[in-house]
C-alpha cells in the first residue's frame, strides 16, 4: 500500500462497513460475537520527523475515569499486539489500543489482519474494563 486512498479502496473492495470516511481517516465498524457486540476502528494516516507516511489503527476502550490503569497495563503486557494510549473524544479522555504501521510494509491481507486482531483485541479489553458492557 504506497497511499491512504488504496487502504481506504480495499476496506470498501473487501466488504468492511465504513461509517466515516474523510481524506486521510475512515472509521471499520466491526461486527463481533454474532452481532451482539460492535467495535469502532479507526484507520487514519500520519507521518514521522522524516515524511515518512504510517497507518494509525485505533479503537476506544473506555474512559479513563475511574479505570484501574493497574489492570489495563497488566493486559496490554500479555497482549501480542497494540499498544495503550490515551486520547480524548469530545473532550473526555479515552484509553486506545492502537498500532502503527509504515505504508511501506503494509499488503491488503496486513491490513485486514490488523482491523481484525486491534478490533478484536479492542473488544476484550472494553468487556473486561465496562464489566461486560459495549460502550463503544
Amino acid at each position: 500500500m504506497k497511499n491512504f486512498e488504496q487502504i481506504r479502496r480495499h476496506l470498501v473492495a473487501a466488504g468492511y462497513k465504513l461509517s466515516v470516511q474523510e481524506p486521510f481517516v475512515a472509521c471499520v465498524e466491526l461486527s463481533l460475537a454474532h452481532g451482539k457486540r460492535h467495535q469502532a476502528i479507526f484507520l487514519a494516516e500520519m507521518q514521522d520527523d522524516d515524511g515518512r507516511d504510517y497507518l494509525r489503527i485505533s479503537t476506544a476502550l473506555a474512559p479513563i475515569t475511574g479505570l484501574d490503569a493497574r489492570r489495563a497495563l497488566r493486559f496490554n503486557w500479555d497482549s501480542r499486539v497494540g499498544y495503550l494510549a490515551i486520547s480524548e473524544l469530545d473532550g473526555v479522555p479515552y484509553l486506545h489500543l492502537c498500532e502503527n504501521r509504515p505504508y511501506d510494509t503494509l499488503t491488503a491481507s496486513e491490513i485486514d489482519r490488523l482491523v481484525l486482531e486491534i478490533g478484536g483485541t479492542g473488544d476484550e479489553m472494553e468487556h473486561r474494563m465496562s464489566a461486560g458492557g459495549d460502550l463503544l
